[in-house]
């Protein structure tokens, strides 16, 4: 999906994904010890926002600038900061080794991309940093069938197989990694039943 085709959904009033995080976020991210942290794809702020409460350094990106804009409000009504920049996937660069976690909330990658991507983002984490990801899996196309408003990319080439990112990640122990259906209800694009997968795991 294009910098257009995200730019025209955030413009739309108010949070399209809702200003709550991720459940999954929420249950795992205050049992950690604060630290630094990023969020690719991060759309209108709400999980980095979430992350900053927390009292963790957060560093975001996303191609949007309307997303930007409005990360930048709810960090605002918050009273955090929140370092995100406008930027590809292609050409995001940060230190290596330099951030405690990752955190990939529905941030889906072209095929051709997602293994170098992946391994990319993996190699920006700490040894002994945590990754923490939530997204939609391959059954998700049929929920999409089902429900206009079941999220995740219609093309089916980007949703998750468990065992790409368990080879994507390789450089991680998977403590956590569930393919599982679960009940969304994250703004107006995130309602329904979806087929997700969750992995937290921390890097060897």
């Amino acid at each position: 999906m294009t910098r257009a085709f995200w730019n025209e959904r955030y413009r739309q009033t108010g949070f399209v994904y809702g200003e709550e995080p991720n459940e999954y976020l929420r249950r795992i991210l205050p049992g950690l010890t604060p630290g630094t942290i990023l969020f690719p794809a991060e759309g209108e702020g709400r999980n980095a926002v979430f992350a900053a409460k927390l009292g963790w350094k957060v560093k975001a990106f996303d191609q949007s600038e309307v997303g930007q804009k409005k990360a930048a409000l709810l960090a605002g009504r918050n009273g955090v900061e929140v370092d995100y920049a406008v930027a590809d996937m292609k050409d995001v660069m940060y230190p290596l080794k330099s951030f405690d976690a990752l955190a990939m909330i529905y941030a889906h990658f072209p095929e051709a991309g997602r293994r170098s991507w992946h391994r990319k983002l993996a190699s920006f984490v700490k040894k002994g940093g945590k990754l923490v990801l939530e997204g939609f899996n391959k059954k998700q196309a049929e929920n999409q069938q089902n429900n206009s408003k079941a999220g995740g990319p219609r093309d089916a080439t980007m949703l998750y197989n468990l065992e790409e990112l368990r080879s994507d990640f390789e450089g991680f122990e998977f403590e956590e990694a569930d393919e599982q259906d679960i009940e969304q209800e994250e703004g107006l694009f995130h309602v329904g039943k979806a087929s997700v997968i969750r992995i937290f795991a921390t890097k060897k």
